[in-house]
């Protein structure tokens, strides 16, 4: 499950290592710990968040770039 494709997803659900964008938003809106839209986590990545070399993102890293940059 390293790739994060559909297959993955419909297969036993989202790799926390490589969450796609619009993963990412839905999982933190619906957690409640931060409104998150697509254009959002686009804007964070432009600030230097960090992104996989596949363009996906890993949630404990960006959590812990959240925390030392924006919280």
């Amino acid at each position: 499950m390293s790739d994060n494709n559909p297959e993955d997803r419909q297969a036993g659900g989202l790799n926390p290592q490589a969450l796609r964008l619009e993963d990412l938003a839905r999982i933190l809106t619906v957690s409640g710990l931060r409104a998150a839209t697509v254009e959002i986590l686009d804007a964070d990545l432009d600030a230097g968040a960090p992104r996989n070399r596949d363009g996906t993102i890993n949630l404990v890293h960006y959590a812990a770039w959240l925390v030392k940059n924006v919280l």
